[in-house]
């Protein structure tokens, strides 16, 4: 890679995050293994654009090849993300107004797009999802130390997931299903 020597993790995955695109690809690969033909027709963006990115990714340490399969002659190369594009609160400042507006829009869209998924497939119906919508009124102190909680609360449910990884790596049996943990909080709009 292209890396500074000492250049933490939190910087990298600042760079990574610094372009759109790679923002993109990052948050593709951190959900399931793909390669950058795959990603080129899903992102709508030139396959020789992708390449370059994920290539970037990968020096960065940021995407770590998988597999690597024939297709038409040449080597098709599958990727996944071996650093977690979220950013604390330092960082996500440091990003350009409409990287964040971009992120965040994507997110927002990624979000209810899985919701309807699942709604549509009965999975809202299961009497242990959790729900909930509460309207608060907070200063400024609130708001920081309600951000702090949804952070740890987050690394909590990070830990938690890779505990049972690792219960399935063991030989544990059970019913292994994908769930999706979506944490907002924000300053509404006054009405």
């Amino acid at each position: 890679g292209h890396r500074p020597s000492g250049e933490t993790s939190e910087a990298r995955i600042a760079k990574a995050l610094a372009h759109p695109l790679r923002a993109r690809i990052l948050q593709r690969l951190g959900e399931r293994v793909a390669s950058p033909g795959d990603l080129a027709v899903e992102l709508g963006a030139p396959l020789g654009v992708v390449s370059y990115h994920v290539r970037m990714l990968r020096d960065y340490d940021c995407v770590e090849l998988v597999r690597t399969e024939p297709r038409r002659g040449a080597l098709q190369h599958f990727y996944k993300a071996t650093a977690r594009p979220n950013l604390d609160e330092g960082q996500w400042r440091t990003l350009p107004s409409g990287l964040r507006r971009e992120l965040t829009g994507e997110t927002i869209t990624e979000l209810v797009g899985d919701l309807a998924v699942a709604a549509d497939a009965g999975k809202l119906e299961d009497p242990e999802v959790v729900l909930t919508r509460t309207p608060l009124e907070l200063d400024e102190k609130g708001w920081k130390k309600l951000n702090k909680l949804l952070a740890k609360t987050l690394d909590q449910a990070l830990a938690i997931a890779s505990e049972s990884s690792a219960r399935r790596n063991e030989g544990a049996t059970g019913e292994v299903f994908p769930t999706e943990l979506g944490l907002l909080h924000f300053k509404r709009a006054e009405n």
